[in-house]
């Protein structure tokens, strides 16, 4: 049997409609605003081989990199023919997963009568997986209950010995469990639609849509590359690491439509909970090459396969066992960056500067005013940076592409009060194309007893890096009550006192005497940037800036 190209369009379009419904029925129906409002989930359809061929539209970048090679993991623990219908497996291991406790994945097998036809898998972000977490842990038993290869669900049964020990081991089991069994319902969906659109579009087996679907990625993929010059290109970049600084080198070795990204000569994995497991690694360097060189085709497995990513065992950005890795994301998330800073070099036009992450958040921790525990997280993002034909957005996250958290659901459920939350001018590098600014929030504790907050913040010594002439974006900063404090810390707030964080901004690209005039005319009459710097940075005279603001009407700030 065979289908035609009109078929596999109208599938493939049913299938990501598939798993965007999946994906909102999660949503829908989970407890945590990590999930309901942040979004740091995915889903994914994997067929019987494990290659992932379809996925929501609303993912997180290195889950649906993982997420295969999860499943891959499970399966050697539990092998197919021990799987049965209605079965759900679990793990959170990071080694085997995401890269930390905290990324909680699952995938549950489909069957049709006894055939295996696919499988459907989603991971997301849980705040509370017990231990305490803390910048400071030297290995990843410290950091959390880790949850290995099992089922949780058994021929549509809970496993009540698995329920058991995640309940006994978290301080908001209702809220984590919420998010799990959310997801059960959203596989039940998942399962029907899938079997009823293979019988309405008469398909016996899966893999005639699969093995087209990622043919036609893997051939996208492999003609952009061969449009690009081959040669070997590289960089590196610097994280502000704890007592010293940490380099992840980076050479791009481009041969036809083969590319290979090696991290060669980046530091040793630390006894800190910065280290990127190699599937984190993977994931996000995988994204990187997807976003540079073929971003619009189908992402799934056939866009990989003329990738390698390599990465010495023990290095920062594939640690051995059991490295502290909490924190995967302040070396995981500078991976694009190397990437972007190396193919600069041959397509500028393509790729981003520096942008303000790896992505910024605090945790805090207490009673609120029933005096109920908490656990609550606050994503907060910086600049983003200028691209190779246009500015960066402003308080936009890179490479994750979690969502902003709503003020008055963070205060809802917290005993805080945001007192301000504003753009930072100047913030952005200033270039022919500036970078996006960061913002300034600002948290006052409202609990009559003490706070705990914890924070693990990144470009805070290393500013956000400019390319080919733009300048670097702001580095970050963090103070309570306006005195500077280290931006990786657990500290106690007493009530009344004011925590504040300034993410940083993102690079700019190109020399800034090369930015339009008008434009810049704008940036100084919406306050993007100040008079000063429109001299210092981009060359102004005193006579050109209030020429600019009165063509504009604007009194700049």
């Amino acid at each position: 049997m065979s289908i035609s190209a009109l078929q596999l369009g109208i599938v493939w379009q049913r299938l990501t409609g598939l798993m965007d419904e999946v994906a909102q029925t999660f949503v829908r129906t989970s407890f945590s605003v990590v999930v309901r409002e942040n979004w740091d989930l995915a889903c994914s359809l994997m067929d019987p081989d494990g290659r992932v061929f379809a996925q929501s539209s609303r993912s997180i970048p290195s889950f649906l990199g993982t997420m295969p090679r999860t499943l891959a993991a499970i399966l050697q623990r539990h092998p197919k023919h021990t799987l049965e219908p209605g079965d759900v497996l679990i793990s959170n291991d990071p080694w085997l997963g995401t890269g930390h406790l905290n990324d909680i994945t699952m995938v549950r097998p489909v069957f049709r009568g006894d055939e295996l036809v696919a499988f459907v898998g989603s991971t997301f972000h849980t705040v509370d997986i017990g231990g305490a977490p803390s910048p400071f842990a030297k290995d990843s038993f410290e950091e959390g209950l880790c949850i290995p290869a099992v089922k949780i669900v058994r021929r549509g049964e809970e496993n009540p010995d698995v329920i058991a020990f995640l309940t006994e081991n978290l301080r908001e089991p209702q809220e984590t469990l919420g998010d799990i069994r959310a997801q059960f319902a959203a596989y039940e969906l998942a399962q029907g639609k899938l079997l009823r659109m293979l019988q309405e579009e008469g398909i016996a087996d899966l893999r005639l849509v699969t093995d087209q679907i990622l043919a036609r990625s893997e051939n996208s993929m492999r003609r952009q590359l061969e449009a690009v010059p081959d040669g070997e290109f590289h960089n590196e970049v610097t994280a502000d690491g704890f007592e010293h600084p940490l380099t992840i080198r980076c050479a791009i070795r481009k041969q036809g439509s083969e590319i290979v990204v090696d991290y060669a000569g980046t530091d040793a994995q630390v006894d800190k909970p910065v280290n990127s497991v190699m599937n984190f690694t993977f994931a996000y360097s995988a994204y990187a090459i997807k976003c540079a060189f073929d971003p619009t085709a189908p992402n799934n497995d056939g866009g990989l396969r003329a990738l390698t990513i390599l990465a010495p065992e023990g290095c920062l950005v594939n640690p051995r066992r059991p490295a502290p890795v909490w924190g995967r994301h302040l070396s995981g998330h500078y991976l694009p960056f190397a990437i972007f800073g190396a193919l600069s070099q041959v397509i500028p036009e393509r790729i981003a500067a520096d942008s303000g992450s790896p992505i910024w958040n605090v945790y805090f921790k207490g009673t609120d005013r029933q005096q109920r525990k908490f656990v609550k997280m606050f994503f907060m993002s910086g600049g983003y940076g200028a691209r190779g034909n246009s500015d960066g957005p402003s308080c936009l996250s890179f490479p994750t592409n979690v969502a902003n958290s709503p003020i008055e659901q963070f205060e809802n459920q917290a005993p805080m009060l945001v007192t301000e939350k504003r753009l930072l001018v100047d913030s952005g590098g200033a270039g022919k194309y500036r970078g996006g600014l960061g913002q300034r929030l600002s948290f006052r504790s409202l609990s009559p007893d003490p706070l705990t907050f914890m924070i693990r913040h990144e470009r805070v010594k290393h500013a956000p890096r400019g390319f080919l002439g733009g300048l670097d974006g702001a580095a970050g900063a963090d103070l309570v009550d306006d005195e500077r404090i280290p931006a990786k810390t657990v500290m106690t707030l007493q009530a009344g006192q004011v925590v504040t964080f300034e993410t940083p901004g993102g690079g700019g690209m190109y020399d800034p005497a090369q930015r339009d005039r008008a434009a810049l005319a704008r940036d100084l009459r919406d306050g993007v940037v100040s008079a000063a710097a429109a001299q210092r940075d981009y060359g102004l005279t005193a006579a050109e800036v209030s020429a600019a603001l009165a063509q504009t009407g604007g009194a700049g700030k």
